[in-house]
């Protein structure tokens, strides 16, 4: 039978974040559950001023978690790092007092008995790269605009739908927002949001050519350079802005809010009196930087069903 593997302080608090991560996503936090019950059971169904301040606080209740587990990581590394210098301090002093070697018998070891330690010191190792990712995460830029995207949203009763980035980004958003309000059918794909927006670039050249400039001389685009930028809008995987998302507006006669987590919304095609849609944008999405997802309504806490 093998020996049990001991876990070290640093699993065992990454195993205990991970547990109240998932109990946190069914509202049922280990940290906060008479609390998350007494909001609910206070809550009527048919109250939706409260049911919107109920998701308000379940989405503080989740930042707070976040903050808890960065202390309590600081915390442990704080303690360890204090251990391992009075080890070593201690180790320093007994050589320098006793001068005497301690012989140590080398007990045999099977094969067996190796690869049980190997495999036990590769999981131990694979636990600490956990670990470390989770607190790298938590302290990081795109984790807390993760988080104040999340508290923005919730105002709105709506929370982030993940969109691929493939360069495509926005326009698949857009094209997600459109299949939300729209038939079966009835929704253009992103080939064709593509298509009608160069074509209302170009057919509206002076609105657009103005903004764009040679980033080599600086000077506006020439005739031939913006046929180029169009044609690449049209047929590549060209990253859209707020150029393209301004000739969307005009395309689709809809308004376009684009919601950031530390800066206002932007809004874009006012003139239309409709519903807008609705987009977020991440500075810090993923490895290669900005990146535009769509939303969707946020699940409402108060009708879910006791866990």
């Amino acid at each position: 039978m093998e020996e049990e593997t001991v876990e070290t302080p640093e699993e065992q608090l990454a195993k205990q974040h991970r547990k109240e991560k998932k109990d946190m996503q069914v509202y049922s936090c280990a940290s906060f559950p008479a609390k998350i019950q007494s909001m609910k059971n206070a809550v009527p169904k048919n109250d939706k001023k409260k049911r919107k301040q109920l998701t308000e606080e379940i989405a503080k209740l989740e930042a707070d978690l976040s903050q808890k587990h960065e202390e309590e990581i600081r915390q442990l590394k704080s303690t360890l790092n204090t251990k391992v210098e009075e080890v070593i301090n201690g180790v320093e002093t007994m050589m320098m007092e006793g001068g005497e070697q301690t012989e140590v018998k080398q007990q045999r070891v099977t094969k067996a008995q190796k690869r049980r330690d190997k495999k036990a010191t590769q999981e131990k190792e694979r636990e600490s790269r956990i670990a470390e990712a989770e607190v790298e995460n938590l302290q990081g830029v795109r984790h807390q605009e993760g988080l104040m995207l999340a508290q923005k949203l919730a105002q709105q009763q709506l929370q982030i739908k993940e969109i691929s980035s493939d360069g495509h980004c926005m326009y698949r958003a857009v094209e997600d927002q459109l299949a939300q309000r729209s038939k079966p059918g009835s929704v253009m794909s992103v080939k064709e949001l593509r298509s009608r927006t160069a074509e209302h670039m170009r057919s509206h050249a002076d609105d657009f050519m103005p903004f764009l400039t040679n980033p080599d001389t600086g000077d506006m685009y020439t005739t031939d350079e913006f046929e180029k930028y169009c044609s690449e809008v049209e047929h590549t995987a060209a990253w859209g802005g707020q150029l393209e998302l301004r000739a969307l507006t005009q395309v689709l006669q809809l308004p376009v809010e684009v919601i950031q987590a530390s800066s206002s919304t932007i809004k874009i095609g006012e003139e239309f009196d409709s519903e807008p849609i609705t987009l977020v944008y991440m500075r810090h999405a993923y490895g290669l930087g900005e990146h535009y997802n769509s939303v969707e309504r946020l699940k409402d806490p108060a009708n879910a069903e006791d866990s």
